[in-house]
């Protein structure tokens, strides 16, 4: 294994100053089975190495009006808080769920780890996403359901947290309800970067030599076939197969070059210049030399705008004086985040990503500048007196560290013509032993979607291995 940064975890990487701990990106857990199924492959149990603990509420909305929605697993509770802002939504949100559960029978237990290596396995699929309406968006599904304004904002968001707009998002996206719900919404202790750290520690006991702080320069190609890759120290390391976690579109640009007459290109049914990518992400990250106990593990925090905020970020590419925000606060959850008496928090701040040609040199403060101050009169009184250990990352930092395309958040955007079949494939439709996994390919970005692009993966390569037996 070959990592560029000097950690594994790449967006799930840990940055630690001054006493205070924080998870660089991935902090929602979903689908636990899926962590647990990696360590029975390997005879362990996942309990002897990770705590798994359940989040209540799942998230706390802040609207601008100063109101609180709590969305969360008790269904009594759940629909009182619905019926503060519209008793007709309780129903409503029942449909949407039952909407939801439908989609997720198809959309996550049949589709979610199933190869789409051709046209075939995509067209076999048509009845049941026409059934499914997969060609509206979320915010359509939801608006069909939910009445009340701000609630539609509430259920619609969900997309957001894996690169996409709800007002473009197929409503496939819409399973993430029944998923949480089926399942709940979980902290690891001690922080994704304890996942992180455990499934490393996996890695080594099976013998998996790792190498950290080691760029690949070049994947290197023989009649089609992926035979060594080359390290920025000009070592080159042979391979029977890449299985590749790098951005597809990166990795197609970049790390595959000209061979004769043929040029490795992206093998998706659209070219780089109809392709849509997800937003960037702005993320500030401080600790506090005080506690704010209101304020929940999980906040999203809404601005007075949404579809013309989300139509700034995803189609004008403008940077907007307002925002809307999702805070991280672990330390609701685990103390060993912050100094004793103190807090942990990430602020996520959807951007637009670098095709925009922001000026992030000059940008990145103004903005911090605005959500601090927009947070000390709302949620967080006095931060910007409580503030310290703050640093931040900006779509040119996911550029730099991430070799992410164009510096967005998701890779390319979770949209219905880059969904399944028309996303980056996980194995190369030409270059045999070559394999995507992570929010690039299929099924998508989140830990969910991360976890079952390897399930994928593994079927793939499964299928190759048993073919050469019969050779």
């Amino acid at each position: 294994m070959v990592e560029r940064l000097n950690q594994l975890g790449g967006r799930a990487q840990v940055f630690e100053i001054d006493g205070f701990r924080h998870d660089a990106g991935p902090t929602v857990i979903t689908a636990p089975f899926l962590f647990e199924e990696l360590f029975q492959l390997f005879n362990e149990n996942i309990s002897d190495h990770l705590t798994f603990v359940p989040i209540d509420p799942w998230y706390r909305y802040y609207f601008d009006d100063g109101r609180i929605f709590d969305y969360g697993r008790d269904m009594d509770t759940l629909k009182g808080e619905l019926a503060k802002f519209n008793p007709s939504d309780v129903s409503g949100y029942e449909n949407l769920l039952a909407a939801s559960k439908s989609i997720f029978d198809v959309g996550f237990s049949k589709l979610a780890h199933q190869p789409f290596t051709n046209f075939g396995k995509m067209i076999a699929q048509v009845p049941a996403l026409l059934r499914l309406r997969a060609d509206r968006t979320v915010s359509q599904l939801v608006n069909r359901h939910i009445s009340d304004p701000m609630l539609r904002r509430a259920f619609s968001i969900q997309p957001l947290l894996v690169g996409g707009n709800p007002f473009s998002t197929t409503s496939i996206y819409s399973l993430i309800h029944y998923l949480e719900r089926k399942w709940g919404v979980f902290f690891c202790l001690g922080g994704t970067g304890a996942l992180v750290a455990a499934l490393t520690d996996l890695m080594q006991r099976q013998g998996i030599k790792i190498l950290t702080g080691m760029d690949v320069e070049q994947i290197e190609l023989t009649d089609g076939k992926a035979t060594s890759v080359t390290l920025g120290d000009g070592i080159k390391i042979p391979v029977d197969n890449v299985i590749c976690n790098a951005d597809p579109p990166m990795v197609y640009k970049e790390l595959l070059k000209k061979r004769g007459l043929f040029n490795f290109q992206p093998k998706r049914p659209f070219p780089e210049v109809l392709t849509k990518y997800s937003m960037g992400l702005y993320v500030l990250y401080f600790g506090t030399d005080r506690k704010y106990p209101d304020v929940a593990h999980h906040t999203i925090w809404l601005g007075k705008r949404f579809k013309g905020l989300l139509k700034d970020i995803f189609d004008k590419g403008n940077l907007s004086e307002d925002f809307s925000l999702y805070i991280h606060r672990p330390t609701a959850t685990d103390e060993t985040f912050a100094p004793p008496g103190c807090d942990s928090f990430y602020v996520l701040c959807p951007v637009p990503n670098l095709k925009s040609k922001i000026n992030w040199l000059v940008e990145s403060k103004s903005l911090r500048d605005r959500i601090v101050s927009a947070l000390s009169k709302t949620i967080l009184p006095d931060l910007e007196n409580q503030i310290t250990a703050e640093f931040w990352m900006d779509p040119t930092d996911f550029r730099n560290d991430y070799r992410a395309r164009h510096g967005a958040g998701f890779s390319i955007a979770p949209i219905f013509r880059q969904s399944a079949w028309f996303r980056y494939r996980n194995r190369d439709p030409h270059i045999e032993n070559l394999y995507f996994v992570g929010a690039g390919t299929h099924p998508g970005a989140g830990l969910p979607g991360v976890i079952s692009s390897a399930k994928v993966v593994e079927t793939l390569l499964k299928e190759n291995l048993s073919k050469d037996s019969r050779k």
